[in-house]
């Protein structure tokens, strides 16, 4: 006991000064977490971006979201290029729940960073200040350092994550640590060339990407790229600074090429210099005659060493850092004892992907090709326009053989194709014409096929005559039904179900009835085959024939005169109408629409029957099957009210085009949100 008496003193001894320390410090950390957090929080934006993408021939609207930071009082935003690249429409909504329509600046894709500027003119409140953040410098950042990750997680707005830099100069490199690696947005689009990621902990999940790392000065030091794990990386402030500066300064991102690869020296035994492990043919390096395995020593007299992985992102950003035009001499060693001045004239380095576009008369989606997509594919030049998709039923698909993604259209209509410009001039201008030659590049072959867009879609050859129809639904009393219902002997036709409104429940006909004879014949169904000889029977009649039908109901016979009327329209032959700007398909309420549904005979709409995928129509939400009541909130009896709405909206041109729908069980309303000035 004495023991324990006098070890719990001695804990409290020990115990109790250290407490109080403890707690300060714990308050003094909260209070930078807090400080930290004030000076950004304010400034973050949760990105909503309408993005284009092409499919199948054709453009495709999707939503996706990202985060931002705002970084200057004039509303200017850097986010990832991989958030906001493809956009045809962006809103960033700050902690405030203030929406702001933003434009963009500047994409970069090769630093995956994108400079946006909000739209402050169209605040309600103009006068009033935009929060934003400072940057600081991430070259001062150190491992276990904390740091903060704002952003949209999962597009839960707004949050925030407290972690630590595991390594403020991260690069990838193969599993072997051979060779680094590269990071491919999509489509061969490199980017990450100059970047040293900054690896933290602090939790980031997708929507994340393009919220700011922030350091406990209150200063955002990273623009947070991708994560998972356990472990994220940041794009680095300093690097963002710079492509912020270039797209306020030019409108653009402007780069010196060299066309070299490198590799650090290390394992050559060296401590300086820089190895050269390839060079573009045709590029400026090697048009001034460096060499792969030459070592540059020097750039214009500039050391320039690379002994580590991580020091090349740094290497090539210096020599992007050289403006186009400019004659950089580059000190090289070749076989490690000739030392060389060698004059490389830089050129512009230009954005690997070219643009994308469709070309509907075609059913085609292209893309540009650029120098660099030449180049590093090996073909002799950028002329031609690179195929991305076929749409089924056009001309492109249509022709034998129909064209293919990959191809590279060089001819069209017996014209050079030197451009997109050019082939969209040519294309224009085809008209409704069979035999248009068209020469393509696939591989290594040279193709001539041949497109045709004087054809139309096919017509429909018209609607069936008129049949007659009895107006139930019925079963065959087989054996076994017989016996269940108590009649072993009895044979015919079960009504399953009696349509309201008909001639048939007018006449009396109940759900239970049995027919068992029609105009004097005996209807002997037996057997399950015998399903269709009711129906055979019913339209060999005309439309407005009485039908006399011998029934059992409850034991005893009963007649009943029924006067046949026509079939109602199946759905496929329903009116249809489209409107082609919001991209959704519609058509007329049929008998049966009402009575599957439970719809009373008086119900108006028009029944949604497609929203093209990517449309703006269902890039709100619109679904093939909703009921449209109203638009507007004006009422839709049918096609043509739907049309005449339809026109309405193109003239008036709406900012949301608000839809009534009725949808399973409950209503809804769908706010269309079109780009009207893109003319699609």
């Amino acid at each position: 006991m004495r023991r324990l008496s006098v070890l719990a003193a001695g804990l409290a001894v020990l115990v109790l000064p250290v407490l109080p320390a403890r707690a300060e410090e714990n308050v003094k950390a909260h209070e930078q977490v807090e400080f930290a957090r004030d000076q950004v929080y304010p400034a973050l934006v949760n990105i909503s971006v309408v993005s284009l993408g092409y499919s199948g021939g054709r453009t495709e609207r999707f939503p996706s979201a990202g985060s931002g930071v705002i970084v200057s009082p004039a509303g200017h935003v850097l986010t990832n290029y991989h958030v906001a690249g493809d956009s045809s429409s962006l809103v960033c909504r700050l902690p405030s729940k203030e929406a702001i329509e933003a434009e963009v600046v500047a994409h970069d894709p090769l630093t995956d960073l994108s400079v946006l500027r909000l739209k402050l003119e169209t605040r309600k409140d103009k006068n009033l200040p935009i929060p934003f953040a400072r940057i600081g410098d991430s070259s001062k950042l150190a491992v276990g350092e904390p740091v903060l990750a704002m952003g949209n997680p999962l597009t839960l707005s707004s949050s925030m994550t407290l972690g630590i830099v595991g390594n403020p100069s991260r690069v990838f490199t193969s599993f072997t640590g051979s060779d680094m690696d590269e990071m491919d947005l999509g489509d061969g689009q490199v980017t990450g060339l100059f970047t040293r990621w900054i690896q933290h902990d602090a939790l980031i999940l997708p929507g994340n990407s393009g919220g700011p790392l922030v350091n406990l000065r209150g200063e955002v030091v990273g623009i947070n790229e991708l994560g998972g794990s356990g472990v994220g990386f940041a794009i680095p402030s300093n690097l963002a600074s710079h492509v912020l500066n270039q797209a306020l300064t030019y409108g653009e991102v402007r780069r010196g090429w060299f066309g070299v690869t490198l590799y650090p020296v290390e394992k050559m035994g060296r401590r300086n210099g820089v190895l050269v492990s390839s060079t573009q043919p045709g590029g400026p390096a090697d048009k001034a005659g460096v060499v792969p395995g030459d070592v540059i020593l020097s750039l214009d007299g500039r050391p320039a060493d690379a002994v580590y992985f991580e020091d090349v992102p740094t290497l090539y950003k210096a020599m992007a850092d050289f403006q186009a035009g400019q004659v950089v001499t580059v000190r090289v060693l070749r076989n490690g004892k000739e030392e060389k001045d060698l004059p490389v004239t830089v050129v512009r380095m230009e954005k690997y992907l070219g643009d994308e576009h469709e070309v509907r008369p075609l059913g085609l989606s292209v893309r540009e090709i650029t120098g660099p997509m030449a180049l590093f594919r090996r073909w002799e030049d950028k002329d031609g326009v690179l195929v991305t998709g076929v749409r089924p039923g056009f001309p492109a698909d249509d022709a034998k053989p129909g064209a293919q993604g990959g191809d590279v259209i060089r001819e069209l209509d017996g014209k050079k194709v030197t451009d997109f410009a050019s082939f969209k001039a040519i294309a224009d201008a085809l008209g409704k014409r069979a035999g248009i030659r068209v020469r393509i590049r696939r591989g290594n072959d040279d193709i001539v096929t041949v497109f045709d867009t004087s054809k139309k879609p096919p017509e429909s050859l018209g609607a069936e005559l008129p049949k007659a129809w009895l107006g139930v639904q019925t079963q065959v009393v087989t054996p076994d039904v017989a016996t269940a219902l108590g009649a072993k002997d009895l044979r015919g036709f079960r009504v399953t179900q009696v349509y309201p409104g008909t001639e048939a429940a007018k006449a009396g006909i109940k759900v239970g009835d049995v027919l068992t004879a029609m105009n004097g014949s005996e209807l002997k169904a037996s057997r399950i085959q015998d399903a269709e000889v009711l129906r055979r029977r019913v339209e060999a009649m005309s439309v407005g024939e009485s039908a006399k039908f011998k029934l059992v109901r409850d034991g005893a016979a009963v007649e009943v005169d029924v006067v046949l009327q026509e079939t109602p329209n199946a759905a496929a032959e329903a009116k249809s109408a489209a409107d082609a700007d919001l991209e959704y398909k519609v058509r007329s309420i049929v008998f049966f629409d009402r009575v599957e549904n439970r719809w009373p005979a008086d119900q108006g709409g028009v029944i949604v029957t497609e929203a093209t995928r990517g449309g703006w129509a269902n890039l709100a939400g619109l679904q093939g099957g909703d009921l449209i009541l109203r638009i507007q909130e004006e009422a839709v009896d049918g096609i043509p009210a739907f049309e005449a709405m339809t026109k309405k909206l193109k003239e008036a041109k709406p900012e949301i085009v608000s839809v009534f729908v009725r949808r399973g069980y409950r209503t809804a309303y769908v706010f269309i949100q079109p780009r009207w000035k893109e003319g699609k």
